[in-house]
C-alpha cells in the first residue's frame, strides 16, 4: 500500500453525479485526476458538471484558486487502461454488484499491486466486491455523500479482509479531500442508508396515505428534527431511482421494514426521478 504522501494521481471510475463530484474534490485538493466512463458523452457531461460546480463555488468565494486551474487537473477518458497511472482508485459506477465486480477485476489487472481500490457503493457488500480481486486486503468502501463537493462526510466501510492500514489510509485520504469520516462494518446499508432509507420511505408513505401534504411533511421534519431537508425533498435530491435501488437491496437483505414505498416505484416507472429529471415529488427548473 502506498503512503498518503506518495499519492499524486487519483483514478475515478464513473463520471456521473458521484464520480464527477469525487473527481472535483480530489482536483480541488491538488491531485491530478483520471476520470473514466464507458462513453465519451458521459465523460464530457461529467466534465461539464465539474466546470459548472466550480463556477458556482467561485461565485460564492469558496475556492482558493481559479476554477480553470482545478478543472485542468482532471483528465477524462473511456479507456480503463489510463488508470494504470493512478496511486489510488475510487469506483463510482452504477449500483450493481455484477458491474462493480467486473470493474474491480479489471482494476486488479490494470493498476499496480500496491494501489488501494475503493468503492463508493452505498449498500453493496465490500467483501463481495473485493472477492473479484486478488487483493481483498486493499479494497475498502469510501461512501461519499451527495452532493460530494458540498457534503462534509465520508463513510469508511471495512470489508472482511480489509487491512487495518488500508482503513487508516482511507480515513486520512478522505480528510485530505476536506472531509470528515466515520467508520462502518460491512453490514447491509452500513450506517447511513440502513437508517436513511426507512426514514425516506416512511415519509413517502405518510404523503401517499394523506397524513399531510408533501410540503408540510418536509417542513415538519426540518423544524421538528433539525435536519436540512425533509424526506421527500431529500429523495428528489438523491434521485428516486437511487432510493429505489438502495431500498430494494436492503429489503432483500434485511426484510420488510425496508420495503420500498409504492409511490417511489411508481414515480421511477414514470421517469420522474427527482431533481435530475426536473420532476419528482416536486418540480424543478
Amino acid at each position: 500500500m502506498r503512503e498518503l504522501s506518495e499519492i499524486s494521481v487519483v483514478g475515478v471510475v464513473g463520471a456521473g453525479t458521484m464520480g464527477n463530484g469525487i473527481a472535483q474534490v480530489a482536483a480541488t485538493a491538488g491531485y491530478d485526476v483520471v476520470m473514466r466512463d464507458i462513453e465519451t458523452e458521459y465523460v464530457e457531461r461529467g466534465l461539464d458538471s465539474v466546470a459548472e460546480s466550480l463556477d458556482r463555488l467561485a461565485a460564492k468565494d469558496r475556492l482558493d484558486e481559479e476554477p480553470e486551474a482545478i478543472r485542468d487537473r482532471i483528465e477524462g477518458t473511456t479507456d480503463l487502461d489510463d488508470l494504470a497511472t493512478a496511486d489510488v482508485v475510487v469506483e463510482a459506477a452504477v449500483e450493481n454488484m455484477d458491474v462493480k465486480r467486473d470493474i474491480f477485476a479489471d482494476l486488479d489487472e490494470v493498476t499496480d499491486d500496491d494501489v488501494v481500490l475503493a468503492t463508493n457503493t452505498s449498500t453493496l457488500s465490500i467483501t463481495t466486491i473485493a472477492s473479484a480481486t486478488d487483493r481483498a486486503s486493499d479494497v475498502i468502501g469510501l461512501h461519499f455523500m451527495n452532493p460530494v463537493p458540498i457534503m462534509a462526510g465520508v463513510e469508511v466501510v471495512v470489508g472482511e479482509h480489509t487491512a487495518d492500514a488500508v482503513a487508516d489510509f482511507a480515513h486520512d485520504f478522505a480528510e485530505k479531500l476536506g472531509k470528515e469520516t466515520w467508520e462502518s462494518d460491512d453490514k447491509p446499508g452500513f450506517v447511513t442508508n440502513r437508517i436513511l432509507m426507512p426514514w425516506i420511505n416512511e415519509g413517502v408513505r405518510a404523503y401517499d396515505e394523506g397524513v399531510a401534504d408533501k410540503a408540510d411533511i418536509d417542513r415538519g421534519m426540518k423544524l421538528g428534527t433539525n435536519v436540512p431537508m425533509g424526506p421527500l425533498e431529500l429523495a428528489d435530491h438523491i434521485g428516486l431511482d437511487v432510493v429505489l435501488d438502495a431500498s430494494e437491496t436492503l429489503h432483500a437483505e434485511l426484510g420488510d421494514r425496508y420495503k420500498p414505498a409504492y409511490l417511489v416505484k411508481r414515480k421511477v416507472e414514470a421517469g420522474d426521478l427527482g431533481k435530475k429529471t426536473g420532476r419528482g415529488f416536486y418540480e424543478y427548473k
